[in-house]
């Protein structure tokens, strides 16, 4: 939802070193990575899929390795640009430009082989030299130290014409998983004034583009899967409410990510599907723990995550379409610590915590929101009403998305944030809680999870990385800067018509290439 914050929010299950090892040597079926909605019999071609996607034409881009504020742009990337792996259904990592990856023995150098018969959309044929040239450009941009974590620019190179070789800093068994949602592959040499013209080789070639919407039409050269679709026409909606109205009302077909209010408005109507994703979203409170933050001291923290009422937070914020979490991101991981106590609200001991720690209660605390996706200003609201009731003074400051993501995020103090991708704890911990983390929101420097998190990726052994993996989540449960309170379930609204739309959580949905109109 930088790695970029939508392409971070989008995205589904922390696979273990054993799974993605075992997946290393490629030619799975997973990258169709489409689940059946209503996809019984045989796919019919031809047809354009109307899609709504949330955005704001303030934070348009079209640079593959830019900041994508809006779905609408990241969907749109997504299917003119391939990633070297994608989301899988079997397994959280699948092939995609990459037919297949090896790691070294050290688990420090990574080989990944490009699948045959990949072409850009001119027709011009991928080479490891387009590979190692959109991978250095991705590093050297703000975010690029985030996007792919102990990589240095250096240490890219060519192997041949079909192979591409990756060094880390330090052992990562989880490498391919970092490059599920960033590693958009353009032509070498592509210069920034042609971007917007610059070809794919994703299952959509570029039609038109006018002011945040998009036609893209079927690349019959793609070399995955067939493309059932004649065209996909995006149209950019700045409100959830506008865009299920618009689907409801029959002038779009797909309604991406339209959140629980439209849900419950749609749930009657016998004309349109209703497609529930669980783990789907976070929507955790970030509180800076860097010193000179009201919240540096941990029992401050602490008292916080004891103050909310999940349970409420769940039942009214998402109206039920969600679960109660306990603070730790990567809720869909299979290896996901559920035997942590879940932590209750418990208001005599937060503020016992808040007297310990010298907690001002006579101030009024900003926190900072938005309102890019449904639920989350509502989450802020609500969290502050609860908090009053230990004492403590919460104003709610509304931001535009622009100035939220410029000035508030990864510097605020206190403040929501958002994201998908939550299939995997150790993705989590790379992106946003490792010190050296680039998008780091809380400012947090824990040495104990930095060495659990380092245990955990330079392990090729089950039982240890087990071991390491339930410390990290241990240490992120009791000391980290996220109040994660829930999981919102993703909601997508489609007409009848639509059929095997994507199934995996987050920013799978975006994988459209299989669809088709019945």
């Amino acid at each position: 939802m930088s790695v970029t914050r939508r392409q971070l929010l989008w995205a589904g299950t922390g696979i273990g070193v054993a799974g993605l090892l075992a997946a290393c040597s490629g030619g799975s079926e997973d990258s169709e990575a489409t689940g059946g909605s209503g996809a019984a019999g045989k796919p019919r071609t031809g047809g354009t899929l109307r899609v709504g996607a949330l955005g704001h034409a303030s934070a348009i881009t079209r640079d593959p390795h830019g900041t994508q504020a809006n779905e609408s742009d990241y969907l749109i990337l997504a299917l003119l640009f391939d990633t070297l792996t994608i989301p899988g259904a079997e397994t959280n990592t699948a092939p995609r430009l990459a037919a297949s990856w090896e790691p070294s023995a050290d688990l420090k150098t990574w080989t990944f082989k490009i699948a045959k018969g990949a072409a850009f959309h001119d027709g011009t044929p991928v080479t490891a030299d387009d590979v190692v040239w959109s991978l250095k450009r991705l590093r050297n941009t703000p975010s690029g130290a985030a996007r792919l974590p102990g990589i240095q620019a250096k240490n890219i190179s060519a192997k041949g014409t079909d192979a591409v070789v990756v060094v880390s800093d330090y052992a990562n068994a989880d490498f391919p998983l970092m490059t599920r949602f960033s590693s958009f592959v353009m032509k070498k040499d592509t210069k920034d004034a042609d971007i917007d013209k610059a070809p794919g080789t994703g299952p959509f070639k570029l039609d038109w583009f006018r002011g945040g919407n998009a036609r893209l039409v079927r690349n019959d050269k793609w070399y995955g899967p067939d493309v059932h679709l004649d065209a996909i026409e995006v149209t950019m909606f700045e409100t959830p409410q506008a865009m299920t109205n618009a689907l409801l009302a029959g002038q779009i077909d797909l309604a991406s990510n339209a959140g629980a209010v439209a849900a419950r408005t749609a749930e009657s109507r016998k004309d349109v599907q209703v497609l529930r994703r669980p783990d789907d979203m976070a929507m955790p409170i970030v509180m800076r723990t860097a010193k000179g933050s009201p919240f540096a001291d941990e029992r401050v923290r602490e008292a916080m995550r004891l103050v909310v009422d999940r349970e409420a937070m769940v039942k009214q914020v998402l109206s039920g379409y969600g679960t109660v979490a306990n603070d730790i991101l990567g809720t869909g991981d299979p290896d996901y610590a559920k035997d942590i106590p879940q932590r209750k609200r418990d208001l005599t001991k937060a503020k016992q915590l808040l007297r310990d720690a010298g907690f001002d209660l006579s101030k009024t605390y900003e926190l900072v929101t938005t309102e890019d996706i449904s639920g989350l200003a509502d989450s802020a609201t609500l969290f502050a009403n609860q908090a009053r009731e230990a004492g403590i003074k919460i104003k709610v400051v509304k931001q535009e998305s622009g100035a939220f993501w410029e000035k508030t995020w990864k510097a605020g103090d206190f403040y929501t944030t958002y994201w998908g991708t939550n299939d995997s704890v150790v993705f989590f911990a790379s992106k946003t809680m490792v010190s050296e983390a680039g998008q780091n929101e809380a400012g947090w420097d824990d040495a104990g999870f930095d060495a659990a998190y380092r245990k955990v990726i330079g392990s090729s052994d089950p039982k240890k990385r087990a071991a390491a993996l339930k410390e990290l989540q241990q240490i992120e449960h009791d000391r980290s800067g996220y109040l994660l309170w829930g999981m919102a379930d993703g909601i997508d609204l489609a007409a009848a018509k639509v059929q095997n739309l994507p199934r995996l959580p987050g920013y799978g949905r975006v994988q459209l290439e299989g669809v088709w109109l019945r």
